[in-house]
């Protein structure tokens, strides 16, 4: 039986894209417990041929990215429109 990191690996790794809720969904994980899991695959991922790919929430109105966000939750509101129509980040594994 694969461990969390090891199931979160595969799930990230491909073409498309996932969010906190695809991969809480998917892999039967609280979404409170993946960003933790998700800075450990980072780490890990550093030191091989892979990187964990982020790509920023966005603001559905006025297309705002959140670039540099430390946290991993979805945004409530965006800062520029106040729209509170936000595109969760998405995370997958891309080879360098």
């Amino acid at each position: 039986m694969a461990t969390n990191p090891q199931r979160l690996r595969e799930a990230l790794t491909g073409e498309s894209a996932k969010t906190l809720k695809d991969l809480s969904r998917e892999l039967s994980l609280s979404e409170k417990d993946l960003p933790e899991l998700l800075a450990k695959l980072e780490r890990s991922l550093a030191q091989g041929d892979s990187k964990l790919e982020v790509e920023p929430a966005r603001c559905v109105a006025c297309s705002f990215e959140f670039v540099g966000r430390a946290r991993t939750s979805k945004p409530s509101r965006c800062p520029s429109c106040r729209s509170e129509r936000i595109q969760p980040a998405r995370y997958r594994i891309q080879a360098k």
